[in-house]
């Protein structure tokens, strides 16, 4: 289907569009600046955003909109916000996942779909390779320990395991996040292997990286960084048996969804000092105020942070913008979202 956003009379070719989103998400994602740029390709309707599309506000909007921009907090688009969309072609998402809102009805009405997941990789990939450096080095832990001493102490007694150099990272699934780490972590000097049974040796071969089973990715690897999707087949992906076959001193890296390891067999390694780990999601996504990570020296533990936040933002609306013009321009989505893909997809 080719994008195009329909002549309609009085209007101009400007397409109809409205914000559909958390009122929150809205305000953080388009500041005045990228809703002054959105207003100048469409016929926006006014904030606030819809953040219940059952309102007679949302229903009024709903009946004229050619497209909508999404968010974080953006109600379902079942068949009943169908019915009373009509006119509605596209959707254009301004974080990463759409499966929260883009349902079936959707792709059955032949809606076309963008999503700026590609934007939101960046910072995820960033934080990956930052602890990544970080860990190798061991820089949290002599931080800690200096902050405890005082003192220096003898650095031409560091222990070999220690650094950068030749070091082994495993990274488990080519996702847009995982694509983009391989790519961060080209210029240094690291041995990379991939796991991910959709990839051939060519193309991990175009990745600079080396395609493995799955338990040779763990039983290899210094620091394995998680980027696969969190899907039926994936929950409880990372075992037991592939925590344990982890080097002594290994790192695991988790930026993509908590239950995609098992927490229980991840912790009892941690508390063992058998592993280190790095997690920015758990499962649960908070874990209790007395689950035994909180106070773990082998344990960092961050907010869900590695996704866009603050200035990142603009990157997000900046990608949802340049979509949007092309959309409206008849020129079709750069970052489109295709439904054979969802499953592939976070």
């Amino acid at each position: 289907m080719t994008s195009h956003a329909p002549d309609t009379p009085g209007r101009g070719s400007r397409p109809r569009a409205a914000v559909a989103m958390s009122r929150d998400a809205a305000a953080a994602v388009l500041d005045p600046e990228s809703l002054g740029a959105l207003g100048r390709i469409c016929d926006l309707a006014p904030l606030p955003a819809l953040d219940d599309l059952s309102t007679p506000r949302a229903r009024s909007l709903l009946a004229d909109a050619e497209l909508l921009v999404t968010g974080w907090g953006c109600p379902p688009l079942d068949a009943e916000v169908l019915r009373a969309a009509p006119r509605l072609r596209a959707v254009v998402h301004t974080a990463g996942s759409v499966r929260g809102h883009v349902t079936d009805a959707c792709w059955e009405r032949g809606i076309e779909v963008s999503s700026a997941a590609a934007a939101n990789a960046v910072p995820v990939a960033e934080y990956t390779l930052g602890m990544i450096l970080l860990t190798g080095k061991q820089v949290l832990e002599r931080a800690r320990d200096f902050r405890l001493s005082r003192t220096r102490g003898n650095w031409l007694h560091t222990p070999r395991r220690v650094g950068n150099y030749r070091r082994t990272v495993g990274l488990l699934s080519a996702s847009l996040i995982g694509r983009r780490v391989a790519e961060l972590l080209r210029p240094h000097d690291l041995e990379v292997l991939l796991h991910d049974p959709y990839v051939s040796d060519a193309d991990a071969a175009a990745l600079g990286v080396e395609r493995v089973g799955l338990t040779e990715l763990f039983a290899r690897c210094d620091t394995v960084s998680v980027h696969t999707p969190l899907l039926p087949e994936t929950r409880g992906l990372v075992s037991r048996a592939l925590i344990d076959a982890m080097p002594a001193g290994g790192v695991l890296i988790n930026t993509s969804r908590g239950a995609v390891v098992d927490q229980e067999a991840l912790t009892d390694a941690v508390l063992a000092g058998r592993v280190r780990a790095v997690l920015d999601v758990t499962d649960p996504e908070v874990l209790p105020p007395d689950h035994p990570l909180w106070d773990c020296e082998n344990a960092l533990i961050t907010p869900h942070l590695a996704g866009s936040e603050g200035n990142e933002w603009r990157r997000l609306a900046d990608l949802a913008l340049a979509e949007t013009a092309r959309w409206a321009s008849g020129a079709g989505f750069l970052h489109p979202v295709r439904r054979e893909r969802l499953a592939f997809l976070a």
